[in-house]
């Protein structure tokens, strides 16, 4: 098993800078990526970016892409989501996920492609 503990959330301005932290435990020698999905009220859950564990290749939702940046730090077993220029339309509760499996990269952005998923973290962005 592999547990997901997302960290960092809170209320910040809109054009402000948030950074969220996820940290993996358990099996986390045998992960293959680590993602950010998000949920919005009313709405479904949407894929934010990913970052592959091993190669460090990162992708990312057109929404965020050049605001938002993902990163690992591998000794730690944590994967950082820095948000920079945020706009309101980015208030979600913000999930981080594990992928077990190299499934093709096509899944990454794909929520059913994911094995572990974490508590979620509630990110508010004021106008």
């Amino acid at each position: 098993q592999e547990q997901l503990v997302e960290s960092g959330g809170g209320l910040v301005q809109t054009g402000g800078s948030l950074r969220l932290s996820c940290e993996a435990s358990g099996r986390t020698f045998s992960t293959y990526a680590i993602g950010w999905f998000r949920q919005a009220p009313g709405r479904e859950r949407e894929f934010v970016a990913t970052i592959v564990w091993s190669a460090g290749s990162t992708y990312y939702a057109d929404s965020v892409k050049g605001r938002f940046t993902i990163s690992s730090d591998n000794a730690k077993n944590t994967v950082h989501l820095q948000m920079n220029s945020v706009k309101p339309e980015d208030t979600a509760v913000y999930y981080c996920a594990a992928q077990l499996f190299n499934r093709g990269y096509y899944t990454l952005t794909q929520m059913h492609a994911y094995d572990y998923w974490g508590q979620g973290t509630q990110v508010t962005v004021s106008s």
